[in-house]
């Protein structure tokens, strides 16, 4: 029964996945020559500009089709064969595939901001394979959970591989350091659709392994990390990672999860260390009754906390918001030639300033455009500093409000479906 359920459920994502793919295709995605060639009067003839084509559209194809397949292999080998075997072998072809020979992209990770921009920006064509590379991964997570998480995703499966003595974290510091994914998910938003920068790709700590083309900066961040993750699993995941934190959201509404036990759990204790992740509910028995009146006042306080929280958030965002708006590179270019501060530079004109004068644009038409991108940035940081307090209240409430847990499960938000814990449950499956 389950295999015909699953079995079915990929026959409607690969339909889903075909009409969108024929629906893009009518778009033209082809680059057009928009500018003439400049004509010389010394009769000097233009060299034919030689340029490495573009990655074939069937290759593309190929990579979303090995991401489904992947995807529908490791939900296989988590609900069904329940083998965190196969979760690792999945994980060593996702560092090699998705990792080495696709050198970390296209990457679901960063698709957040390709689809951020093509919502705000009209004129952005978005590459099919970024958007299927963004849907896809939430479509399995709504349905099965995180096991994209689990291994297919390059950047969590190297650091999967590496997690060889995890030890576990206090709950609390947990909490808080699992509130930074959000904020990063929230900047990542403001400077994407602002048109500012895609500053996933740009501080992805493990892309530059891959290509090995990293700053030596960017290789000492990813080198720390992986040093890290061999005592605290997953710490880009868990603490960082901005698609992770909008895969945790979606998974709290999973159609399917992966379970500890295949059936009844007998409470021995022998799963409760196995996770790295502190991603187990462990038994919460019914506590002692608190008085109406104390229930009463705990809800009243909080849900007057969270909105004050949220206006709070957006109000101190917002009075940084020409500092967050400072990263844009017309916004600096615009500061930098009103102070005349020429970039720190004492030698030589910068080269942006040298660039913006053969240009021949107006400093009026500069200031105005920066002036414009400053006030998006405005509102823009209403909205971050607002979720941000959100984020915050909403984690205080979790924290808060007791939660009634009859044995050991997985905690479908922060979960990432990598089986360990499976391997320690000494329960049989019940044969149907």
């Amino acid at each position: 029964m389950f295999v015909e359920n699953f079995m079915k459920t990929i026959k409607y994502i690969f339909i889903f996945i075909l009409f969108l793919i024929l629906s893009l295709q009518t778009t033209d995605l082809s680059a057009k020559n928009r500018f003439p060639k400049p004509e010389f009067e010394s009769g000097h003839v233009q060299p034919e500009t030689i340029t490495p084509g573009p990655r074939a559209l069937i290759l593309e194809y190929l990579d979303v089709i090995a991401l489904i397949a992947t995807l529908s292999l490791i939900t296989w080998f988590i609900l069904k064969k329940r083998s965190r075997k196969g979760v690792f072998w999945m994980s060593v072809f996702s560092i090699l595939y998705f990792g080495f020979y696709r050198e970390g992209c296209i990457c679901a990770v960063g698709s957040v901001q390709n689809v951020t921009l093509a919502l705000f920006k009209s004129s952005y064509h978005i590459p099919i394979t970024a958007l299927l590379f963004f849907v896809i991964p939430v479509l399995y997570t709504l349905l099965f959970g995180r096991t994209f998480c689990a291994g297919i995703c390059p950047l969590g499966a190297v650091q999967d591989i590496v997690a060889f003595r995890p030890i576990s974290i206090k709950t609390w510091l947990e909490k808080v350091l699992g509130i930074i994914p959000f904020i990063y998910l929230a900047l990542a938003v403001l400077y994407a659709a602002t048109g500012t920068d895609f500053v996933i790709c740009r501080y992805d700590p493990f892309v530059g392994f891959y290509r090995l083309d990293a700053t030596f900066t960017m290789f000492a961040i990813g080198g720390i990390l992986l040093l890290i993750g061999v005592f605290i699993a997953r710490p880009y995941c868990r603490f960082l990672c901005p698609y992770g934190a909008l895969l945790n959201l979606v998974s709290r509404f999973s159609f399917k999860h992966m379970n500890i036990t295949p059936a009844a759990c007998i409470n021995c204790r022998l799963c409760e260390n196995s996770c790295p992740f502190g991603a187990i509910n462990i038994p919460a028995l019914i506590k002692e009754k608190e008085k109406t009146e104390v229930i009463v006042r705990r809800y009243i306080l909080l849900s007057i906390l969270v909105p004050v929280l949220v206006f709070s958030g957006g109000y101190v965002a917002s009075n940084f918001h020409e500092n967050l708006a400072m990263v844009n590179p017309k916004v600096k270019l615009a500061n930098e030639l009103m102070n005349n501060t020429n970039y720190g530079l004492k030698n030589k004109e910068a080269i942006e300033i040298t660039g913006f004068k053969s240009s021949g644009q107006s400093m009026a038409k500069l200031y105005s455009e920066a002036n414009t991108i400053i006030h998006a940035f405005y509102i823009g940081s209403w909205f971050l500093g607002g979720f941000i307090g959100l984020v915050f209240g909403l984690t205080l409430v979790s924290l808060t409000v007791f939660k009634y847990h009859a044995d050991y499960t997985p905690n479908r938000a922060t979960c990432l479906s990598c089986a360990r814990c499976m391997d320690s449950c000494p329960v049989i499956p019940v044969k149907k």
